[in-house]
């Protein structure tokens, strides 16, 4: 696998227990559990510390190896054991500790928590979870870095509109060129990449085609949502955390409320959506009829927030940009 050497699983013997490996990553180790033998180590995360767990791991085969989504520690780790051939699941993190939860574990240590995902990935089964292509995850890389310097940027603009002594609003304008700067850098190099990339650079195009989504929108949702395309309407809401969950209980009907999903996507919707309100015709009468039916603004908005996504993903299902006309 490109240069990565796939290692050579010897088979279980008829009677040896499955395998379960549970991995708690964190930026400078992985704790490893082995179920049900019992097995314990703590291991680099690093392309050695890989090597030796892979050695380790080669010996009883494992059925999956189970790790938290923790940002982009994990990435490392997905990325080499599935290139040397193991099934290799990364779960959202609240769900193994409700699990440990549900087993009646309350202490939450390194250790603890590779034993849980572990009998998590026995219990549960979940879904193997392939690395996302190299190309993607940089991109991913960037517009959280790009993300993260508008917010510095913000606050440097707060910063100054309070200043009152010469020499620090000096000092602040300086550092809010450097940060446009920096920006301006960082906004060049993604447009590289999309460039680059066929398939990303059309499913960016497809999805500022629907108006009201700007560059800024098409690019968050091109790489923080790249399941579009090859899911359900109701499954990408829920990742973009736009589904309304129910919470009923007996006679008792609570109102529904968006949770969880990735945020910094959401909120590059939300400002589509406020955008798409104002100028796309659909979404301004839309908006009209809910505010009209007494919901508040914001309600209205995450409604066209929920439709902005599923409109995105079927125009990239159909591969086809949008018209105000369905074809």
């Amino acid at each position: 696998m490109q240069g990565q050497e796939r290692l050579c699983h010897t088979g279980p013997s008829a009677n040896a227990p499955q395998v379960y490996a549970g991995a708690d990553v964190c930026k400078d180790w992985l704790d490893v559990y082995l179920h049900p033998i019992g097995r314990a180590l703590r291991l680099a995360n690093s392309p050695s510390g890989l090597r030796q767990l892979k050695r380790e791991l080669a010996g009883f085969q494992p059925v999956l190896v189970v790790m938290e989504a923790t940002g982009k520690y994990h990435r490392l780790a997905q990325r080499s054991l599935h290139d040397s051939g193991f099934a290799v699941a990364v779960v959202n993190p609240s769900r193994p500790r409700f699990f440990a939860g549900a087993l009646g574990f309350q202490a939450k240590t390194d250790k603890i928590d590779a034993r849980m995902l572990a009998l998590y990935g026995e219990a549960i089964n979940p879904r193997l979870t392939p690395p996302c292509p190299q190309n993607l995850e940089d991109l991913q890389e960037l517009v959280g870095a790009r993300s993260a310097a508008v917010a510095e940027r913000i606050a440097l603009n707060n910063r100054l509109g309070a200043a009152r002594t010469a020499f620090l609003r000096t000092e602040l304008s300086r550092l809010i060129k450097k940060a446009d700067t920096h920006i301006a850098r960082l906004e060049k190099e993604i447009e590289r990449l999309i460039a680059a990339d066929p398939v990303l650079l059309r499913r960016r195009g497809i999805i500022q085609s629907i108006p009201g989504v700007g560059p800024v929108a098409a690019i968050a949702m091109t790489t923080g949502l790249a399941e579009m395309g090859s899911c359900s309407n109701k499954k990408i809401t829920l990742l973009a955390g736009l589904a309304p969950i129910a919470d009923d209980s007996g006679d008792s009907s609570s109102p529904r409320h968006i949770k969880g999903g990735r945020g910094q996507v959401r909120t590059a919707i939300y400002m589509a959506a406020v955008a798409a309100a104002r100028c796309n015709s659909d979404f301004k009468a839309l908006y009209r009829r809910l505010i009209a039916a007494g919901k508040k603004p914001k309600v209205a908005l995450t409604a066209i927030m929920r439709k902005l996504v599923v409109l995105a993903n079927t125009l990239i299902t159909e591969n086809r940009i949008w018209t105000p006309v369905r074809p």
